[in-house]
């Protein structure tokens, strides 16, 4: 049984259990979306699934409405940092660590050495070093880069009790038909559209068509763009992004694992596969400090679920090798320090292409055209 601190309709329930990806991108997505509702005897017309989207949205339930932006594929890198902050500077520490810009995320954890957990977000992949060494002469304390190697799983989906539990309504076939087009670099319009809808879509009756005005392009190109994004990677998923903590989604662990190398590849994609974890890497470790290659995030309401879940992830684990009580930890965070969201900007930026637009294919508004982790 999945309940929720927040006060939430039954159809407040569905629009979180069924929204966090695959909604369409058409021109007027309430539409179809509340038709699926309906096709599964939740009854409500376009007009009642936006507002209600809208107070979620007021009311802080969900976090936004729109693309969530894979910030990796739009360009520069962001990785994981550890850190020991001495208790009695841990204060002074964290300020310091949170003074740099680059700093997206910070969070203290439990662990009887490295407390301080935070990502660091640049442009230009080479950024990292001079960030670190910064940070490390300000606070005396090494750092500790655990950058991604492997990545299993990023599918943070928090669905709660009522209808469509399951959260398996998928309407992203719907929209213009598009292909991939191989290419790493953005035009500026994509610039540009991208940093418009990283931080949510208008929760509008018609919101990318509202976007196409606020940006001056055509509403046709909007969507096949955000259509070829997705099929690109660069947008995860379309829907409605829940606040986790709204919904009761309290406990945060960081499970570490001791995995075997040449299991890893085995191991991952099982432990990817468990509906509660949303995060699964494979991280470097770090020799007499750090003996862990392998990151399992779990989400829980309560301490006793979220053992409940380490436990199940255990039992996965046990299924390929013989686990020690040295072999793991669980990292649960006491504090956030520091939560701005990565920067896309400058990363947007850096990988922008100044080609003209009528060579690259962009959606302007001129006469000539037809038609945002996890680190």
């Amino acid at each position: 049984m999945k309940t929720v601190d927040a006060e939430l309709t039954p159809l407040d329930r569905a629009i979180v259990n069924a929204f966090q990806g695959g909604f369409p991108v058409v021109e007027r997505p309430f539409g179809p979306a509340a038709e699926a509702l309906c096709e599964r005897g939740v009854e409500v017309d376009a007009d009642r699934l936006v507002e209600r989207v809208r107070h979620l949205d007021e009311t802080g339930v969900l976090s936004r409405f729109g693309p969530l932006v894979n910030a990796e594929a739009i360009g520069g890198t962001a990785t994981l940092v550890a850190m020991h902050a001495p208790p009695e500077r841990f204060d002074e520490v964290a300020e310091q660590v949170n003074s740099h810009r680059e700093v997206a995320h910070n969070y203290e954890r439990e662990h009887p050495h490295l407390n301080m957990w935070f990502v660091v977000s640049v442009a230009d992949s080479e950024a990292v070093g001079a960030v670190l060494d910064a940070i490390e002469e300000e606070t005396g304390q090494p750092t500790y880069n655990m950058p991604k190697e492997r990545e299993f799983r990023v599918e943070a989906k928090f669905l709660v009790d009522g209808p469509v539990s399951e959260g398996d309504v998928d309407l992203s076939a719907l929209g213009p038909a598009v292909d991939p087009e191989g290419r790493a670099t953005l035009t500026p319009d994509e610039r540009d559209l991208v940093l418009e809808v990283q931080g949510g879509l208008p929760v509008t009756a018609t919101p990318y068509r509202d976007i196409a005005e606020r940006l001056d392009v055509e509403t046709e190109w909007v969507l096949a763009t955000l259509k070829r994004f997705v099929a690109e990677g660069k947008i995860r998923r379309v829907g409605v992004v829940p606040n986790h903590y709204a919904l009761g989604y309290t406990e945060n662990g960081m499970t570490v694992w001791n995995v075997p190398d040449e299991l890893v590849e085995e191991v991952g994609p099982a432990v990817a596969a468990l509906e509660f974890v949303t995060h699964c890497y494979r991280r470097p470790r770090h020799e007499g400090v750090w003996p862990y290659n392998f990151f399992a995030m779990t989400h829980g309401r309560s301490e006793a679920e979220s053992e409940r879940r380490v436990e199940e992830v255990r039992e996965t684990m046990e299924s390929y090798w013989d686990v020690g009580d040295d072999d793991w930890d669980t990292l649960f965070s006491t504090r956030i320090l520091k939560k701005t969201g990565i920067r896309l900007d400058e990363r947007a930026d850096a990988n922008t292409s100044r080609t003209s637009e009528s060579e690259s294919g962009s959606g302007s508004g001129s006469e000539t055209e037809s038609a945002t982790d996890a680190v």
